[in-house]
């Protein structure tokens, strides 16, 4: 199988290396500085587990790619909607899409027939671009749930873990699933294929909702965050809200409260993603994770206040600081 990862930053690169170093076909899509150094000098991984370099091909050109089996979306959220439609070349009437994105993806609603459709909020799929480029038909959904970050251009720092969850957006089996799977399986890493996707996003989303925005306004990572009782009590709180959202839609979470924010302690001293690019003056996540969270409370008319104003505090402090969140 042919692999295209695009948007190779901290988890595509990882997982490139991974797959090129396994000896599998796959080429990294990247830009500016990381590219030139991917070119030059292939990726170097640093990792708890032993440190390792590897030579995927790598492109700054979709178009001199060429078809792919499998493309991997390696972009955040944010980064989704100007890159959907230049996908094309990638892309023959068999080819597969893996959506990596944090957050609600934008096929989340399309599934199940299409039950809940209306309720897709607009910051999910900003004037259909995403679903107008990528048939949902081709989509395979993925839950990230190791962490990685770029320590510098071609060299990936990779914190903890090495699971990567894959699962039709309709639950059901599919051999294109375990295929997949088997490949990234090979490569070293921890590849499930569930048919429960759509709660385990539900059960990732909780915390990102709670954890990404409030270390955003404390500078805090997670586990200084889960330390202080005030914090803590506010997570669960955000949590609660949330999961309230998910049981509207009838999804009942497989995993409490409690035991998910045990798991997030498990973390550590880990900044999130969001605050990684608060730091850096990236664009972030902020919109496209909590105020899609928020638009959807509105349309299952949720009161959901804590949600509501840990995201206003948290876009409040991001535009006072001069930078817009995406």
């Amino acid at each position: 199988m042919k692999f295209v990862i695009v948007g190779a930053g901290a988890i595509g690169a990882y997982l490139g290396a991974r797959m090129a170093r396994a000896g599998q076909d796959v080429t990294l899509f990247a830009r500016g500085p990381h590219l030139l150094a991917m070119q030059q000098r292939g990726v170097r991984v640093v990792s708890p587990g032993g440190d390792f370099e590897a030579r995927p091909k790598v492109s700054g050109a979709l178009e001199e790619i060429g078809a792919a089996d499998v493309v991997i979306l390696g972009v955040k959220a944010h980064g989704l909607t100007a890159l959907a439609p230049r996908l094309g070349p990638l892309l023959t009437r068999d080819t597969i899409v893996v959506s990596t994105q944090n957050g609600l993806p934008w096929w989340f609603f399309q599934a199940e027939g299409g039950r809940y459709a209306e309720l897709t909020p607009e910051r999910l799929d900003p004037g259909r671009a995403i679903s107008g480029a990528i048939d949902f038909r081709r989509v395979v959904g993925s839950i990230v749930y190791f962490s990685t970050e770029i320590a510098e251009p071609g060299v990936i720092r990779h914190i903890e873990g090495a699971r990567i969850s894959l699962g039709e957006p309709d639950g059901a089996r599919s051999e294109r699933c375990r295929a997949i799977a088997d490949a990234l399986n090979a490569a070293g890493l921890h590849c499930p294929v569930t048919t429960h996707l759509r709660h385990e996003i539900w059960v990732k989303l909780i915390g990102s909702v709670a954890l990404n925005p409030m270390s955003l306004l404390t500078g805090a990572t997670i586990g200084e965050m889960l330390r202080n009782s005030a914090v803590r009590a506010l997570v669960r709180a955000v949590m609660t809200e949330a999961e309230e959202i998910a049981n509207a839609l009838g999804i009942e979470l497989p995993v409490s409260i409690e035991r998910r924010i045990a798991g997030a302690e498990k973390v550590g001293e880990h900044k999130t993603s969001m605050l990684q690019d608060f730091e850096a003056g990236r664009p972030m996540e902020l919109d496209a994770i909590v105020g899609a969270v928020v638009d959807l409370g509105d349309r299952l008319g949720l009161k959901i206040p804590h949600i509501r104003t840990v995201y206003g505090c948290a876009k409040l402090m991001v535009e006072c600081r001069g930078r817009v969140p995406a």
